[in-house]
């Protein structure tokens, strides 16, 4: 159970965190239709900003440790294209085009999570 723990535990709160961003922006996609209101909390750059930081964090520390562990490059590739592409987003006015980049980068930087739970596996 330790080692199972132990292998998940910084993929497992990449993958939750990037969760948490792609429920973020569908979550605002949908608040912004029905109330206009709340998009100046949820559209908050500073959210953007340290979601952004927190999945820089957990990236290195979970796919640099597989990369030590299991060698192999591609997960690490994977994961580093998908948070360019979330930084990339930032760069983006507020819109659905930044909200489409946004999702797109944390579904690639979740495939890189996954590569690398396979790859240890």
């Amino acid at each position: 159970m330790t080692q199972v723990w132990t292998k998940w535990r910084w993929d497992g709160l990449g993958l939750s965190i990037a969760g948490l961003c792609l429920v973020h922006c569908l979550a605002t996609s949908v608040i912004l239709v029905f109330i206009a209101s709340a998009g100046g909390l949820l559209l908050d750059p500073h959210i953007h900003e340290v979601g952004l930081f927190l999945a820089i964090i957990f990236g290195v520390l979970a796919l640099g440790k597989g990369l030590w562990q299991h060698g192999f490059i591609m997960p690490a590739a994977i994961g580093a294209l998908g948070i360019g592409m979330m930084a990339g987003a930032l760069t983006l006015p507020h819109g659905s085009t930044e909200i489409l980049w946004t999702i797109l980068g944390v579904g690639v930087l979740a495939l890189g999570h996954d590569l690398n739970v396979r790859a240890t596996s």
